[in-house]
């Protein structure tokens, strides 16, 4: 089978050591995490992990597996670039000499829709949002210009589906659970 890139979402309850516990099994599988971002997701209480990886969807189906047999963990979906969208912000830094010497950085924050964010008398700060390969591009392009710094976000993610996946589990485990009360 062949790999792809695939996102990871794992929905978990809030507790210390889970990352730690999360990262370890892509370790054991050897597993390279190409991004991996935590946050609160839409259920107050609810955590949610978006992990990039490109492995086959053999492997990646055993992991989430995997993931939810921790008990912290509620449920772990993976996707395909396809059925989701996508972010990722990065930040440039770049002399305030640099910016102001010619019109090619100005260009270039037009050309790529960033945006600055602050300008000192010794630096500025530019964002981008896009993709990782429209940020990787920027970042080529402003480099000859001399990048004091450069840092890029974990991807964010939300589903194409008209429903909400976790929602949809929670309310079958809450159905189960009331047959299985009231039979009892």
């Amino acid at each position: 089978m062949q790999k792809q890139e695939f996102t990871i979402s794992a929905y978990t309850e809030n507790t210390i050591g889970l990352l730690n516990r999360i990262t370890i099994m892509f370790t054991r599988r050897r597993m390279n995490i190409d991004s991996l971002t935590v946050s609160e997701s839409a259920i107050a209480g609810i955590s949610k992990f978006t992990i990039v990886v490109k492995d086959t969807e053999e492997r990646i189906r055993k992991l989430c597996v995997q993931i939810e047999r921790h008990v912290e963990v509620l449920k772990c979906f993976y996707h395909r670039n396809d059925e989701v969208v996508h972010q990722e912000v990065a930040l440039y830094k770049v002399s305030s000499e640099s910016l102001l010497s010619g019109d090619h950085i100005e260009k270039l924050v037009r050309e790529y829709n960033a945006r600055i964010l602050e300008i000192t008398p010794n630096f500025t700060v530019i964002e981008k949002t896009g993709h990782k390969a429209e940020t990787q591009e920027l970042f080529e392009k402003l480099n000859p210009h001399g990048v004091l710094q450069f840092i890029r976000s974990g991807r964010v993610a939300i589903t194409r589906s008209n429903i909400e996946k976790l929602s949809e589990f929670l309310r079958e485990r809450d159905r189960v659970q009331t047959v299985l009360d009231h039979n009892n």
